[in-house]
């Protein structure tokens, strides 16, 4: 598919009634198509992968492009200012979370850059950083526990942004890693009880859910059958 293809099916497709939903769960912006992600990932499968066409729906800059753009981009094509450029762009934590998925997950490049995305100020860009923590949990089979340990520190730092797209994806990253194996899961229960003890509403949040899903019935019979 050409680029003036599937921006033709985007906008003739345009639903009205996606778009209100997608503003009840956070996604709000004037550039949004309303189009389901299955008819996104569809649309990708016909496309490929394909380099130029990516930075040209990511400049078209819409939602569905965006996202588009994420699955179809080839990773090893992607440079630092492309990289930058393109988390310096998100809008809502969708995008955000699908670039994580789609992309970074399989990017050494992207992964490098945890730690400093970590502590932007920028929330998407923030989020991005926990987000693909997140991510990598539930994807990476290969590396050592001791790797996912490596990022409790700035989790715990993190526990003090109150800001929701944030505290969201620090929680997920925290439960995400409790989730890997017996030995995580006691580690990420032994650290959200320590951020519980933190003196920040978000802290507070961000541990008390964790706790509920790693200490649940459900995990820890997953955990004890592996």
């Amino acid at each position: 598919m050409e680029f003036e293809e599937i921006i033709q099916y985007f906008e003739e497709n345009k639903n009205e009634k996606n778009i209100a939903g997608m503003k009840k769960f956070g996604i709000d912006s004037d550039k949004i198509y309303g189009i389901k992600m299955d008819a996104i990932r569809k649309m990708a499968k016909k496309i490929g992968k394909d380099h130029e066409l990516a930075l040209q729906l990511w400049e078209h800059g819409f939602h569905e492009s965006r996202i588009l753009a994420t699955i179809i981009e080839e990773k090893d094509e992607v440079d630092d200012d492309q990289l930058e450029e393109w988390v310096n762009d998100f809008d809502s934590w969708d995008i955000c979370d699908q670039a994580c998925i789609n992309l970074f997950v399989n990017m050494p490049k992207a992964i490098s850059k945890i730690t400093s995305w970590a502590i932007s100020d920028k929330e998407f860009v923030k989020r991005t950083a926990f987000s693909l923590i997140a991510v990598m949990a539930v994807h990476d089979k290969k590396s050592k526990d001791s790797y996912f340990e490596s990022f409790f520190p700035i989790i715990k730092k993190a526990c003090d942004d109150n800001r929701n797209f944030v505290k969201k994806s620090v929680n997920w990253a925290l439960r995400s890693i409790g989730k890997k194996n017996k030995h995580l899961n006691k580690k990420a229960i032994e650290l959200s009880n320590e951020i519980l003890e933190f003196d920040y509403k978000s802290a507070r949040w961000i541990a008390k859910n964790a706790l509920k899903e790693l200490e649940s019935d459900e995990v820890q019979n997953r955990l004890k059958s592996k």
